[in-house]
């Protein structure tokens, strides 16, 4: 029978692997290679072949841990069962909850399909979500365990917590997330299945007036670069912040911007021409030396990206500049407040300018790379490069136009 102490002793012998029998156990072996390592297996038979069920290294698994095992591997065959077929297929389960757990797929749908389908930034915003709000909650769960009220519970943790529109998009990527998962068959259904977002959410329409729209440019000069010109580029072009913001000097070519399709939002190449003011602000624009060609950067390694701080800088100085007019006009500057607005409300206003002037829609939409609408389907694809006059024409009217109201005077 082997003892503690006999295991100690067995020594490896240079030309033959040893095998030695437990008198105790009939089946268990302690295993001595040639080179003194030590582990302990089962021999087995199974519908009259032998088998071979390897437990472990010795001493990770002393004498009694080893026989236990041991004894556990022969009840299973005395039920009919194989145990070394029974380790892997435990083995192989173990696999599969590890690839099934939702800090995984996170990590699947993110390189799978967020990063090849997704746009400059925003990848990176929706995994920040996965990552901030649902990996610390169910990380190392299996997605396929995660149920419907566990879903309630994590939105309605959110709402509470004051998450307003926030809520909503971590409930749409989360819901993504496992749709992705549903479409690869990692989960045969998902727990979003009849639930809806939080909170309604209304379409915004908020245009600035044409004293607002003075005072936005004001305070962008002074702010000045590169958050100012910024501004005002996104005023004067009705484009996206990131595209304005990300724009490399590569991309104009005289008084045409080529957005290159990887940097707009509906992956087609867009191309604004640039009214006067607006190859005014490039020109003034100092070129910071870098690889990538930013025009509104500090560094030349990567574009601005502090908008929080800036436009609250912007919301101070187009506040003290209006209080500055009412003293002027001899009326109480305390009373001078500011509705909120946010930079995608200067596309809303200059789109919404250029159709007072005049303007048809479709030119409109051309101009904002719209592709629904008047634009869309196959007159979209061949009016693509059609409308680059009209746009240029409703560019520079409206380019014409913000001139016009900086130069006014402020408001008596």
């Amino acid at each position: 029978m082997l003892t503690v102490q006999s295991v100690e002793r067995h020594k490896p012998r240079p030309a033959q692997r040893l095998e030695i029998p437990d008198a105790a156990l009939p089946g268990f072996y302690l295993i001595v290679q040639t080179s003194g390592f030590k582990s302990w297996a089962v021999r087995y038979r199974v519908a009259g072949k032998p088998r071979k069920y390897t437990i472990g290294p010795y001493p990770l698994f002393d004498l009694v841990t080893a026989r236990a095992r041991a004894r556990e591997a022969l009840q299973l065959v005395a039920l009919g069962q194989d145990p070394a077929l029974v380790k892997r297929a435990t083995a192989e389960a173990a696999k599969v909850a590890a690839e099934d757990r939702v800090e995984r797929v996170v990590t699947l749908y993110v390189d799978r399909h967020l990063k090849p389908n997704g746009k400059a930034g925003y990848a990176e915003t929706q995994e920040a979500l996965l990552r901030n709000h649902v990996v610390p909650r169910w990380g190392q769960r299996r997605i396929g365990d995660v149920t419907k009220r566990e879903v309630v519970a994590l939105i309605d943790g959110l709402t509470d917590a004051g998450m307003t529109t926030g809520a909503n998009r971590v409930f749409a990527v989360t819901r993504a997330l496992f749709n992705f998962a549903l479409r690869r068959e990692i989960i045969t259904t998902t727990p979003f299945l009849g639930l809806k977002p939080p909170l309604a959410e209304t379409s915004r329409d908020r245009v600035l007036t044409d004293s607002e729209v003075r005072l936005v440019w004001r305070a962008a000069d002074a702010v000045g670069f590169p958050f100012g010109p910024a501004a005002q580029l996104l005023l004067l072009t009705a484009q996206r912040r990131d595209e304005v913001v990300r724009m490399v000097r590569a991309e104009v070519e005289g008084d045409l911007w080529t957005l290159p399709a990887e940097r707009t939002k509906n992956s087609l190449e867009h191309l604004v021409p640039l009214a006067p003011p607006a190859l005014s602000i490039l020109g003034a624009a100092p070129r910071i030396a870098g690889s990538a060609g930013y025009v509104f950067t500090r560094t030349g390694i990567a574009p601005m990206s502090d908008y929080t701080s800036t436009k609250a800088r912007l919301d101070r100085a187009m506040l003290a500049i209006a209080r500055a007019d009412a003293v002027a006009a001899g009326r109480d500057p305390d009373a001078v407040e500011l509705k909120p607005w946010r930079l995608h409300d200067l596309r809303r206003t200059a789109s919404t300018g250029m159709a007072r002037l005049g303007f048809p829609i479709q030119v409109t939409e051309a101009v904002l790379n719209h592709r629904s609408g008047s634009l869309g389907g196959l007159a979209g694809i061949y009016n693509r490069h059609a409308y680059l006059s009209e746009k240029r024409a409703a560019l520079e009217a409206w380019a014409a136009h913000v001139e016009a109201l900086v130069q006014q005077r402020a408001v008596q």
